[in-house]
């Protein structure tokens, strides 16, 4: 369940404000605020069996989306780029501190704030 909940947050977090207003805030309410089914029915004035059809047919969707659109593979190959990068940028560091190139180190320096810099950014979504 937990597994699940990680994974329509996220795609959520992605694909949320393509659903319908009621499909999106069927979604919040149940995974991101924790209301049961029942809750949500008489927060929405629906019945209980009316909220987990609509709460599937918007995870259906944002399942659909991924599949269409890859956002969320996208980014996680993006991220796992990211830090390869990060430890070329340190390798690069290295060779050029033991070759006395300041230049060279200090662009990979930079480099290397840069993609720590866009990881951090990145850390609400993969976290």
């Amino acid at each position: 369940m937990v597994e699940k909940l990680v994974e329509i947050g996220i795609l959520f977090d992605f694909y949320g404000k393509l659903l319908s207003e009621k499909q999106y805030l069927v979604i919040e309410l149940y995974y991101i605020h924790d209301l049961s089914l029942g809750e949500i029915g008489d927060e929405l004035n629906v019945t209980r069996q009316g909220v987990f059809d609509l709460l599937k047919r918007a995870e259906q969707k944002l399942y659909q989306y991924e599949e269409s659109l890859k956002l969320v593979e996208k980014f996680y190959s993006s991220h796992k780029e990211i830090k390869n990068i990060v430890q070329i940028a340190e390798d690069i560091i290295k060779i050029a501190k033991d070759r006395n190139d300041n230049i060279i180190e200090n662009k990979a320096i930079n480099i290397n704030e840069i993609c720590k810099k866009i990881l951090h950014n990145s850390r609400e979504v993969v976290e």
